[in-house]
């Protein structure tokens, strides 16, 4: 089952690389399922894999000039403030239990992966929907950016991942930046916000198998080079559906085996 794992864990850096997001989407229920990690500990894990590796890819970004370090502040700054409020006030007050419908109990682990599944399947409509062309605006609106990232941030901190779709359409919208530019910039807000909320997890006591996180992200960085390459031969957009058509199966079969087995 753990090679299987490190198999998978390519595809994290992959969709990193070909299409600039969807790696955090995979990487808890690859920790959770293939690698038995608890699922509240295994968002601590997907912000470390997910941050590294987006740390790479930003920085391949940057040489070719499609980081705007401006734009990518003015989103990041919010979204950590909310990011680690969640995961230093939130996260750790919900109790373990939370109720029962009938004899089925509903636990904190389980409202983590449901409602994780739940962002995988709104994920994976908006990657196989066919997008309309997009009127982008005209200029940086930083007051929208700003709050966009507050959000984000709150979904970050909770599931410890599921950042990049959301982060990459409000550069396109509110930062007036192509998309080759946003995908470069999203990297980086990936990167800051993961890694700082996984620091904060660290200094939190959050206990943490480091030789299992660093095989799992060299896969990721792998995944990552293989995904920048064929991103040079293979146009992203087009590999968005076939994606979201994966990505929404996982997501329908966490929650069957959440609620049902």
């Amino acid at each position: 089952m753990e090679i299987l794992g490190y198999l998978a864990s390519i595809i994290i850096g992959l969709s990193l690389g070909l299409i600039g997001g969807g790696g955090s989407i995979l990487a808890v229920p690859i920790l959770v399922y293939l690698f038995n990690v608890h699922p509240e500990q295994a968002t601590s894990y997907s912000l470390f894999i997910v941050g590294f590796t987006a740390m790479i890819g930003s920085y391949s970004h940057y040489k070719l000039g499609n980081l705007k370090i401006k734009s990518a502040l003015v989103f990041a700054i919010p979204s950590i403030i909310s990011l680690l409020f969640v995961r230093k006030m939130v996260l750790h007050l919900i109790p373990d239990s939370l109720f029962f419908i009938e004899s089925f109990e509903v636990t904190k682990n389980l409202l983590i992966m449901v409602v994780f599944a739940f962002l995988m399947i709104a994920t994976s409509i908006s990657m196989i929907k066919k997008n309309k062309s997009i009127k982008e605006c005209t200029e940086v609106n930083y007051k929208m950016l700003a709050i966009v990232g507050f959000l984000v941030g709150l979904i970050i901190g909770f599931l410890g991942a599921g950042g990049g779709f959301l982060i990459i359409p409000a550069l396109l919208f509110f930062a007036d930046l192509p998309m080759k530019q946003a995908v470069g910039t999203s990297l980086f807000i990936i990167f800051i916000n993961s890694l700082i909320g996984f620091g904060g997890d660290v200094l939190g006591g959050v206990p943490l198998d480091y030789k299992l996180l660093f095989i799992i992200s060299i896969m990721a960085i792998v995944g990552l080079l293989i995904g920048t390459q064929l991103s040079k031969k293979i146009d992203g957009a087009k590999l968005k559906p076939a994606f979201g058509w994966f990505v929404l199966v996982m997501g329908i079969y966490i929650i069957t085996k959440e609620i049902f087995f």
